[in-house]
């Protein structure tokens, strides 16, 4: 990682946690483990070779390798933390764990730790045994080489086991934070679908047809208790299906209707075959919102706008919201795109569908707004 005071966060870097104590423990069993698999291996291995006692070469493997394991993970840890306070101190970021010095330190880590490690597990060794069992610095230099490069290759190995799985746990952190996230703005969504303001218009104008058309108000009621329930429902599925979709934006633009009464069309294109495919709640709702916000209502003469879906065996799935309204203002408002609702949109189809599917908004040349999300065929069956 290539680090320059240009890049220097502003922010003072956080402390790094440390493992809750049933953590540690469990990591310390595995550690345990690992090492004796690798002490039974090893013992196999010297026994078959050289045809060493099996008792005292399994002692000597299994405490050679918990000392340089031991070694190893202290000056792993203790070079990771002292690199982690220098970076906080001079105000860099530091993308990895605080707990990994990187492979120059790391080497040294690996040698030193393997040095002391082989020298205490056979000195331990020795007086369990009663046996004297030349450790690496009573050994000539040649055999010492040559004991250094045997040993090293466990805590090479066990590097590298450590390695991928950081990976791993980092992927999986970084998947349950786009998860939060997105059951967090599926709140945040739900609340601005419900916002008062809407609501107290829509009964304002309901309280007023009541007297003047009962068959209107009637049916306007039917549509905001369809709006409603789907809200509602929709903020607890993960999915559901693609005419749903489109039946709630019917009962939504109806309730639009009533408030712009002809200033407002719009157009539905559902194919059948894709009607029943499963897509995100409330998915379209925020671009159909935008587009009566931001386009339409702010247009004296009102205007259309077309809501459409199309499906191919190489291409997916696209969904389209249109309108010919007034479009963004360059000067006055955020670019297209930009905004909350527009926003909620792309996490939560990077959490379902991952990096394949986009969302793309952009002015039309003629007037007005497109907004398209894309969901590759592929993607379709997530």
């Amino acid at each position: 990682m290539t680090l320059s005071p240009t890049t220097a966060s502003t922010t003072p870097a956080q402390a790094p946690a440390w493992p809750r104590p049933a953590q540690a423990a469990r990591w310390l069993g595995r550690q345990l483990l690992i090492l004796m698999v690798v002490a039974v291996g090893l013992s196999l291995l010297l026994v078959s070779t050289f045809g060493s006692s099996w008792t005292p070469t399994l002692i000597y493997s299994f405490l050679i390798s918990l000392g340089c394991a031991t070694f190893i993970q202290v000056f792993r840890v203790s070079a990771g933390w002292g690199r982690w306070k220098l970076y906080q101190r001079m105000g860099w970021p530091v993308q990895e764990p605080f707990y990994w010095p990187g492979w120059p330190l790391m080497v040294i880590c690996l040698v030193c730790g393997t040095m002391l490690g082989y020298g205490g597990g056979a000195w331990v060794g020795n007086l369990i045994t009663g046996l004297h069992f030349k450790g690496p610095f009573d050994a000539p230099g040649r055999a010492l080489l040559g004991i250094l490069g045997f040993s090293l290759l466990p805590g090479i190995a066990l590097t590298f086991i450590f390695l991928w799985r950081g990976k791993a746990a980092a992927a999986e952190a970084r998947a349950e934070t786009l998860r939060r996230q997105a059951a967090e703005t599926q709140l945040r969504l739900l609340e601005s679908q419900l916002e008062p303001h809407m609501l107290f218009n829509t009964l304002a104008n309901l309280r007023v047809l009541i007297g003047m058309d009962t068959a209107r108000a009637q049916a306007m009621l039917d549509h905001l208790i369809a709006f409603l329930r789907a809200t509602l429902a929709g903020s607890q599925a993960e999915r559901h299906a693609l005419r749903d979709e489109f039946a709630r934006l019917a009962d939504y633009l109806a309730l639009m209707q009533v408030r712009m009464g002809q200033r407002l069309r719009f157009e539905f294109e559902l194919p059948a075959e894709a009607a029943e495919l499963l897509v995100p709640p409330l998915l379209l709702q925020p671009l159909v919102e935008n587009a009566i916000k931001h386009g339409l209502e702010p247009h004296v003469a009102g205007g259309l706008l077309r809501v459409r879906a199309t499906l191919s065996a190489t291409d997916g799935l696209r969904l389209s919201v249109e309108d010919n309204g007034v479009g963004y203002a360059p000067a006055a408002t955020p670019a297209p795109g930009s905004g909350f609702g527009t926003r909620q949109i792309r996490e939560r189809l990077a959490v379902v569908y991952g990096a394949e599917a986009t969302l793309q908004v952009q002015a039309r040349p003629e007037g007005g707004t497109l907004a398209t999300i894309h969901i590759p065929h592929p993607a379709l069956s997530h």
